[in-house]
This record gives structure tokens, sequence and C-alpha cells, in this order.
């Protein structure tokens, strides 16, 4: 009994500063930002995300008239589809929450794996060779700039 009663004052003393208290970290943390983010979604395109993924790392966190311009005059086949889908997040923005695109930025461009087709090619000596059509799941997610208002 005397350990049992040893054991519980620790753990008084434990409480009592406040060790293991998850309301108090979350309480210390940072309130989140609350800026609005609006987001345009494109599903099923007939695109490999690795090659997605490319462009969509180099238009994230900048601003959207920069953005623009980057996809714009880049040479990858995937900046058409990241331009289209920009495009359609900036007139979400403009129409639905009326934010001007001069002042928002790409908080965040998204490429998930969609589901992947397969076919099978011939091959040397009667054999086949699986094919793998991927696809992507892009998303581009805008917010308006910090301190604009």
């Amino acid at each position: 009994m005397a350990e049992d009663n040893g054991n519980q004052g620790a753990a008084e003393a434990a409480k009592a500063s406040g060790a293991g208290d998850l309301k108090k970290s979350a309480a210390s943390r940072p309130a989140p930002d609350t800026g609005v983010e609006v987001r345009a979604v494109a599903k099923y395109v007939r695109m490999a995300p690795r090659k997605l993924r490319l462009v969509a790392r180099a238009i994230a966190g900048r601003p959207v008239l920069e953005a623009r311009n980057i996809l714009a005059f880049s040479t990858k086949r995937a900046a058409r589809t990241m331009a289209r889908v920009l495009g359609s997040a900036i007139a979400n923005a403009e129409n639905n929450k009326n934010l001007d695109s001069k002042d928002m930025v790409v908080y965040r461009a998204m490429v998930d794996e969609g589901p992947t087709g397969k076919g099978w090619t011939p091959r040397a000596r009667g054999r086949a060779s699986q094919v793998h059509k991927r696809t992507s799941h892009v998303t581009i997610v805008v917010k308006e700039r910090e301190g604009v208002r």
C-alpha cells in the first residue's frame, strides 16, 4: 500500500507541473491564419503525376500573376493543364469571394494520383508487356496575400 501512495504522489506532482497536459500545449500554439482560401480541382487528368508535380512545385507559394507568367512561358505540356486549373481557381475567387487577383497567392498546388489504366503491348517472341496509363487529380488553392486589407 505504501508503494501505491508514493506513485500517486509522483503522478500528482507531474499533474501539478503541467507535464502531459494536452490542452496546455494546444493553447500555446499560434492560431492559424484566417485568410480566405479558394480552390479548383481537375480530376482524372490524363498525365502522370510525376510530370505535373514538376510544374506544381514551380508555382507554389508565388503570387498569382507571377505563377501565370511562369506557366505561360513554360515548355512543359503539364503547364497547360496547371494554367487551366489556376485560371479556374482565380475565377472562383473573383466571382464567389469577391477577391482581387492582384492580391492573391498560390497557397498550395497539389497533385495526387488518380486511377491507373492498364493495357498490354506486344513484344518479341509472342510476349506482352503491361502499359500503365496514369491519371492525376490536380488541386490548386489560392489565398489572399497577408496584410492586403
